[in-house]
């Protein structure tokens, strides 16, 4: 395309999708604007709220000849799947109901359409895609019309007969007439409903309030801002919240026969086998996506899912909580990032708190590196490794819940973590995945996951299980210069470890504004006299069963020589967990960690939504 061509197309709540889309004479709609722009163009959104779901009908040709989907600068532009709605009729005590033909919904209708899929868990009750929202809060459903008559907080229930759908609400004495009120109408916000839409950019929008399904691994997985089996997007600088399943997905295509489990339990692994007969699963085609300094909360499944279409991407910077926190439902694939197959993708310098799970990284994470992120007040665990056979680099990361580790795989390497919680290990030995040849997904076999292959070394433990769960293993472990705190047990298998007994292990994050602080006794004296060596892939080696080594995405060796800020390390003797420590210091900035990350507070002026309720 010649360049000289690109143009610029102008959307505005006082435009008409007549106009030409020009600064003078802009588009109404976003949809508008998606079915003229071509590559190398940019659609500019200027300042408003718009209730449509954006389906590009097309995509860039490369990286330089993208389409890109931005908020005009200095403008709040929300994207809504919701509608307002009023009208509604007091019914008993604090019980209000409306109702609304079923033609207003067309060929979706969120209150018909249930929540269901592989893995997912409804807890004895009926649960749909729609939702209400009381000024921007999102109300929980109630599975029995009668019981919502008695509800000690706000609540809906919904039901459709032949022409109507009817919704009440429990308003706890509001009257909704006063107040904004909103239901789910549409199932995405922006998501392209044919695969192979590459090459575009979303950027700097409020997106939020969908009637999204379910998404596992074994269908088409459907978000909120989904990529739907495509290339080369960057979602960029976006809030992105109230989801009823999922925020942003980097998924699955559709197949006829996905979603078979009902059949069997190996559902997932013919879905694999699937995916790589299909012959598009590869770095020329698929994932390369960058997912960075996003603001994703309040969603009910995950904050981002992926299934083999997350390979290959960067997902950095992004402030990620609230996420399935009101415990409505259950299943399997629930976190605030969940990927499977993140063949050779990077989940760096991410702040993830107050989820049920942190991060859940699952089947064939072969070059998958985690690295720099924060991760607090996570109900289950921080972070999970399941069923791969490496490398996985975990490195410099600050593991605060409860929970910092759950390892059920094997090839991994923990090198410079400070692990404030439990590190288990939980084998897995009935189970196959498969393995491919190194940066690439071109499958090598199967193995089942056996125990050890795994590497802990320079880390920082608080916990009193210490590593104690891996003394147990069968195969080859590497476990040496850990630090360990207080009452933190020394594993036998750790031949150099620095015991530091009378040293205080207590920690927590604090907030102020826009930043977050751990507060946390450091001090260099701690390594006197004990000598820690600086890790590189040498050291590392490779993996047992995929033979590869830890390293970059291009081949390249990783040197661990600068810590969580990215400031040098000491070559001499490095200082174990993620920061290198060169005085002593009770409480230190750990988010934003750099200039490059954009903080908490600047993500929150985009939100202009409340609140969902805790459970």
């Amino acid at each position: 395309m010649n360049t000289k061509n690109k143009k610029e197309i102008h959307v505005s709540t006082q435009g008409d999708d007549h106009n030409p889309g020009t600064l003078e004479s802009p588009l109404r709609s976003i949809q508008a604007a998606a079915r003229l722009a071509q590559p190398g163009d940019t659609i500019s959104v200027h300042e408003g709220i718009y209730r449509e779901s954006i389906n590009p009908p097309r995509g860039g040709t490369s990286e330089v000849e993208r389409i890109t989907y931005q908020a005009a600068p200095g403008e709040s532009v929300i994207v809504t799947g919701a509608e307002e709605i009023t009208g509604w009729k007091h019914q008993h005590e604090h019980v209000w109901m409306v109702s609304i033909p079923n033609d207003y919904f067309g060929n979706f209708n969120p209150y018909a359409n249930r929540i269901r899929g592989d893995w997912f868990f409804p807890l004895g009750r009926e649960h749909h895609t729609g939702a209400v929202y009381f000024n921007g809060t999102a109300l929980n459903e109630s599975g029995i019309l009668d019981e919502l008559f008695t509800a000690p907080a706000m609540q809906w229930y919904g039901k459709q007969d032949t022409n109507e759908t009817h919704i009440w609400v429990n308003f706890q004495g509001e009257d909704p007439n006063q107040h904004l009120i909103e239901i789910n109408k549409r199932q995405t916000v922006f998501y392209p409903s044919q695969p192979g839409i590459n090459y575009l950019t979303v950027r700097g929008f409020t997106l939020t309030q969908a009637a999204t399904p379910w998404s596992p691994p074994t269908t088409e997985q459907i978000g909120l801002i989904g990529v739907n089996w495509s290339k080369g997007w960057i979602i960029e600088y976006n809030t992105i919240t109230h989801s009823r399943c999922t925020g942003i997905t980097l998924g699955k295509y559709f197949d006829r026969e996905d979603g078979q489990i009902a059949y069997g339990f190996n559902a997932h692994y013919q879905a694999v086998q699937r995916v790589i007969e299909r012959g598009d699963w590869t770095q020329e085609h698929i994932g390369s996506h960058i997912i960075r300094n996003n603001h994703i909360a309040y969603c009910e499944q995950a904050g981002i899912v992926g299934s083999h279409g997350g390979a290959f991407c960067e997902i950095t910077g992004n402030i990620i909580h609230d996420i399935h926190v009101r415990g409505l439902f259950s299943g399997y694939e629930q976190a605030g990032i969940k990927l499977h197959a993140p063949v050779d993708t990077t989940i760096r310098q991410n702040l993830i708190f107050n989820c049920n799970m942190g991060i859940w990284i699952d089947w064939m994470d072969q070059g998958a590196r985690v690295s720099q992120n924060v991760f607090f007040d996570n109900e289950q665990w921080d972070l999970f490794i399941e069923i791969s056979h490496g490398p996985i680099t975990v490195d410099h990361n600050i593991l605060l819940s409860k929970v910092s580790l759950l390892d059920s795989a094997q090839g991994g390497a923990y090198v410079h973590n400070l692990f404030a919680g439990e590190v288990k290990q939980r084998t897995e030995h009935n189970r196959h995945t498969h393995y491919f040849e190194p940066h690439s997904t071109t499958c090598m076999g199967t193995s089942k996951v056996y125990d050890g292959d795994e590497r802990f070394i320079n880390n920082l433990l608080l916990d009193p299980t210490g590593l104690r769960s891996y003394d147990s293993n069968e195969g080859d472990i590497w476990i040496e210069n850990n630090a360990y705190l207080e009452k933190a047990k020394t594993p036998g298998l750790d031949k150099t470890p620095l015991e530091l007994r009378e040293v205080d292990a207590y920690c927590k994050v604090v907030a102020e504004s826009d930043e977050f602080y751990l507060e946390f006794t450091m001090d260099p004296s701690w390594v006197s006299g004990h000598t820690f060596e600086l890790v590189n892939s040498e050291k590392l080696g490779k993996t047992q069963i995929s033979q590869q080594g830890f390293e970059k995405m291009d081949g390249t060796p990783i040197a661990f020589d600068t810590d969580y800020f990215g400031n040098p390390r000491r070559v001499d003797s490095p200082f174990p967990g993620p920061i290198e420590v060169r005085k002593k210091t009770h409480r230190i900035r750990i988010w934003p960690p750099n200039k490059d990350v954009r903080s908490f507070k600047a993500l929150q002026k985009q939100d202009q939504d409340h609140e969902t309720e805790p459970r």
